[in-house]
């Protein structure tokens, strides 16, 4: 579970990225983020991630107030969430089997459990035959789809994706949600910021519009209309 009570989250002493937001994501949900660009969108994930702290108000991962985590256990909260990005964040000189294996790696895993771990992933995502290239071999879409194999190799339980569709053509951009719902069936929570009007307005999720930093809209199935104000479907 993802709940935030007050939280306002200030950069400097004028800049307002988030104000007073209160929600709360259940287990197993998908949850659109919507909105304009500045909006706090990704300033909203970053919060999850533990990547930054709130200025005011508490955040809050299962157990874990974010505001009061110790800075020794924010890795066991980064094997519980997971985090996509627009960018894709890469390594460039590790190929796409080493990319994916890094975080099977650092949690201790030995040599066999990776090796099914990143293949049981990489075929997940249609990767399974690209495992020697490096990423300057890969397509955008097959880079995005290695950074979501490198997200859920470690079997998190909240996923997050920044954008991930954001540089993408409509085709790539579809099948890259197509797989973060099929990771959603297995019950990993997942919350997807996005500009994608075609994709939130066809898969009717949970949507939260944000504006100005603050939630206008919070509904079942958000529709993203063109001037970027949801509408309750029928």
């Amino acid at each position: 579970m993802i709940r935030f009570e007050d939280v306002t989250k200030r950069f400097g002493s004028r800049t307002c990225a988030l104000s007073d937001i209160s929600v709360k994501i259940s287990d197993g949900e998908f949850v659109f983020l919507i909105g304009p660009s500045g909006a706090g969108k990704t300033t909203l994930l970053r919060l999850i991630i533990r990547d930054l702290v709130p200025s005011s108000g508490h955040v809050w991962v299962d157990e874990w107030d974010l505001r009061k985590i110790a800075k020794s256990q924010i890795y066991l909260l980064r094997r519980k969430v997971g985090m996509i990005f627009q960018d894709f964040k890469l390594l460039s000189e590790r190929t796409l089997f080493e990319n994916v294996s890094l975080a099977l790696e650092i949690f201790g895993k030995k040599p066999p459990e990776i090796e099914k771990g990143v293949m049981d992933i990489l075929a997940l995502v249609g990767l399974a035959d690209k495992r020697h290239h490096f990423p300057a071999q890969l397509s955008a879409g097959e880079m995005q789809r290695a950074g979501i194999a490198r997200a859920i190799v470690g079997g998190p339980k909240i996923l997050l994706a920044d954008e991930p569709t954001g540089n993408l053509d409509p085709q790539t951009a579809r099948s890259i949600v197509d797989i973060l719902q099929e990771v959603n069936k297995i019950g990993t929570t997942v919350v997807m910021a996005t500009h994608n009007a075609g994709i939130v307005n066809d898969i009717k999720k949970r949507t939260l519009l944000l504006e100005e930093g603050k939630i206008i809209h919070d509904e079942t199935k958000g529709h993203y209309s063109v001037s970027g104000k949801i509408k309750k479907k029928s």
